[in-house]
């Protein structure tokens, strides 16, 4: 099933203190296919007991780790980051076999996340203090930071090597070392670029991998062991309280990426080809299986119809297949329950008034044992609908009119989330009117694609707390320690 150059690659235990680890009770759950329901490779089931072992080897290595220098950190993640890009085709095929997604895409997501391994690799260098002017003459004030300490790590399936090179990449960088959990379905990815840290010379336990079925108790262990000083999670906004409410009690620092309900707004000055490849982007990227799609797209009503028919022609491109096949470019969803809960969320807008404008004719030969959902476009969507409310996370763009700019920003934000948003126009003027008054923590102007190691990457309200990737990505990784000294 996998033809690699670098076949080593493909681990299917667990990382512990820099051993391959089966479970103890030698447990294993199947990782599979989603564009064919076949099994990948049957992966080993940890629990609690390898969970503390991991968390145990983390903390002894932690002070060893931060000892280094921070250019010595830095080397080494810059080790990794070129074996990682140096492997990429291997690490594409491990990824669109387990996650479904079209090559194409996980070559770039595999690029994506070896940009937040080279970037932090440059950050390490760059964890400055500050000296403060003192009250007194025989005072000095230094501002110093040090690592947090352990950090463990949740991940979601939806981007299996991003995600989790955007959290180990700074919480090392930072003196940190790291025990992170993959997401069941996407095991195999989180085990080979931790491979591949190893190979470029990152010590034993400093970055350790468990694997396992059982996300409550290995949750559960990794927030309530004291040994653990931070969490970094991805994932939807139940779980992340859930979480929340367990780190609480020794008041573990937290960085939560959770649920998203983006906007998509197009105005009635925009360029209308601009925005439909636009939406294209966002949209139907993963299958519409990211945090930051669209989800809900306000259409001013002057180019309503004209939006709509452009993005059927759009729409019509896209070839639904196997991720494997070079000539597909929309994937399958990551499971039957996904599906299931698209076709239940279109189901419901229909029944408040929505109807269909396009919907994609699948070829039953080809997809019939994957977990496919045809792209599909819903015309004057109910803005009560719970499409507009949940995340969609399937490939459905659902189009609502509005008439003023008052009514646009309030249906954008008129929901608990505050992820991403997008807006389409050339006035300046409302462009400032909206980066102001739009309640989200990141807005894509003229733009579908915001993401990039550079750049904040977080939300506000129920969407999160924390930032990812640029400076301010290392801040959630360090304690600031003030030294007042007195000659």
């Amino acid at each position: 099933m996998f033809d690699l150059h670098k076949s080593s690659l493909v681990q299917t235990r667990a990382l512990i203190d820099g051993k391959w680890c089966a479970a103890d009770t030698q447990k294993t759950f199947a990782v599979k296919n989603p564009a064919t329901g076949e099994v990948v490779a049957q992966v080993a089931d940890l629990g609690v007991n390898e969970t503390r072992r991991a968390i145990t080897a983390a903390a002894r290595s932690q002070a060893t780790w931060a000892k280094k220098t921070a250019k010595e950190r830095s080397q080494l993640l810059r080790g990794w980051f070129d074996l990682v890009i140096q492997h990429q085709e291997d690490l594409a095929q491990i990824l669109t076999l387990e996650q479904g997604k079209p090559l194409a895409e996980a070559r770039s997501e595999i690029a994506y996340g070896a940009s937040y391994i080279e970037w932090f690799a440059e950050q390490a260098k760059r964890i400055y203090g500050d000296v403060i002017a003192p009250p007194s003459a025989d005072q000095r004030i230094l501002v110093i930071k040090q690592p947090v300490g352990v950090v463990a790590a949740i991940t979601p399936w939806n981007f299996p090597c991003a995600m989790l090179a955007r959290k180990i990449a700074p919480a090392l960088a930072a003196g940190c070392t790291i025990v992170a959990k993959p997401a069941s379905e996407t095991p195999l990815s989180a085990l080979a670029i931790a491979f591949l840290s190893m190979e470029a010379g990152i010590p034993a336990g400093v970055i350790n991998i468990v694997t396992g079925t059982d996300s409550a108790a290995i949750g559960a262990e990794l927030t309530g062991n004291p040994l653990v000083r931070k969490l970094s999670f991805t994932g939807s906004t139940v779980v992340g309280k859930q979480l929340i409410q367990q780190c609480a009690a020794d008041v573990k620092r937290i960085t939560l990426e959770l649920g998203g309900n983006a906007p998509f707004i197009v105005f009635d000055d925009a360029d209308l080809d601009a925005a439909v490849a636009g939406a294209m982007d966002s949209k139907f990227r993963n299958a519409g299986q990211t945090c930051v799609c669209a989800n809900r797209f306000y259409i001013h009503r002057s180019v309503y119809a004209q939006f709509s028919e452009k993005l059927i022609v759009a729409m019509k491109a896209l070839s639904v297949g196997n991720g494997a096949d070079v000539s597909v470019n929309l994937g399958p969803l990551i499971s039957a329950k996904a599906v299931d809960k698209v076709q239940t969320l279109v189901d419901e807008a229909i029944s408040k008034g929505a109807h269909i404008g396009y919907q994609a004719t699948l070829d039953t030969a080809s997809v019939e044992q994957g977990y496919f959902y045809p792209p599909t476009l819903l015309l004057n969507v109910a803005p009560e609908s719970e499409l507009t409310c949940q995340e969609i996370f399937g490939p459905v763009a659902a189009l609502i009119p509005f008439e003023t700019d008052e009514e646009a920003i309030y249906l954008a934000n008129n929901t608990e989330f505050g992820l991403a948003s997008y807006c389409y126009t050339r006035d300046a003027k409302r462009i400032n009117n909206l980066s102001d008054m739009l309640e989200t923590g990141m807005l894509g102007i003229n733009t579908g694609l915001i993401s990039n190691e550079m750049a904040p990457f977080g939300g506000i309200k129920q969407s999160g707390w924390g930032r990812e990737g640029s400076h301010y990505g290392i801040d959630d990784y360090v304690n600031i320690k003030y030294l007042c000294e007195r000659f």
